[in-house]
């Protein structure tokens, strides 16, 4: 048993262990390029959820691990076959339900782990403030290392790009799809141009069409894609979010937490 992660948790420990913080990660299932399961997000989320929760646990923090939301939003791949779809407003209200059962033991600070692009939680956070008594805090994992991604990777990673991939093949490389010599069997992710500019440019946005954004979902270049670069940001994310649950653990909730 680990007891960072409530899956393999049993009564007999939470009982006598309350915790602090709970962790929900947000993942999807969705084509990802050629190559990648449809669970990619699912299964990054997990990993990443149980590396950081395991590193603050060895630092005393009381956390908890709630097991993976495997369905988000997918309107936008709609067109593709099994992009399991779930409404925003759908999947508001399910969290929402989840926060309140977090509330009701007694847990009050609670990190969205999201995995996947399509699911926008910031609006359920406004949502929230000032009607639960939980305090939310959400984190896009893949985006924590922004400002260093070039410290790790050659190319931007959209979908099933090079980031992905090597996250992948360092973690669930038994699902990555090769062909008989070892090559990806992926294709490059290349995306296509709107007609207009403003899109172009990003100073005018919309939700992408993907089935014609992406030749095979995918969106970024993945062949140069190695385990030892997911490996590399996975040292850093894990020293980065696992510092931050302990802090999280730590505070007190006095009238003016976080601040």
């Amino acid at each position: 048993m680990r007891p960072w992660i409530l899956a393999e948790t049993n009564y007999g420990y939470t009982k006598d262990h309350p915790y602090e913080v709970a962790v929900l990660p947000l993942g999807a299932t969705e084509p990802h390029n050629l190559h990648l399961p449809y669970g990619t997000d699912v299964f990054e989320a997990t990993v990443v959820g149980e590396k950081i929760c395991e590193a603050a646990h060895a630092r005393h923090a009381r956390v908890i691990l709630l097991p993976t939301i495997p369905y988000g939003t997918e309107t936008n791949l709609q067109r593709f076959p099994l992009a399991m779809n779930v409404n925003p407003t759908t999947l508001y209200r399910f969290i929402a339900d989840l926060v309140e059962s977090l509330v009701r033991t007694g847990i009050r600070k609670v990190l969205l782990l999201n995995s996947h692009g399509g699911n926008e939680m910031k609006p359920l956070l406004r949502e929230l403030a000032g009607h639960s008594q939980a305090h939310l805090f959400l984190c896009n994992w893949y985006q924590v290392l922004a400002k260093e991604y070039n410290d790790y990777f050659e190319h931007r990673d959209d979908h099933a790009g090079e980031m992905e991939t090597s996250f992948g093949l360092a973690y669930f490389p038994h699902l990555v799809a090769r062909t008989v010599e070892g090559e990806l069997t992926a294709d490059d992710g290349t995306v296509a141009a709107t007609r207009f500019r403003a899109i172009n440019e990003g100073w005018v946005s919309i939700t992408r069409p993907w089935h014609l954004l992406t030749t095979n979902s995918g969106s970024g270049y993945p062949h140069a894609a190695s385990a030892e670069k997911a490996e590399r940001m996975m040292h850093d994310l894990v020293e980065r979010l696992a510092t931050f649950l302990v802090e999280l653990s730590q505070s007190p909730l006095d009238e003016k937490f976080p601040f």
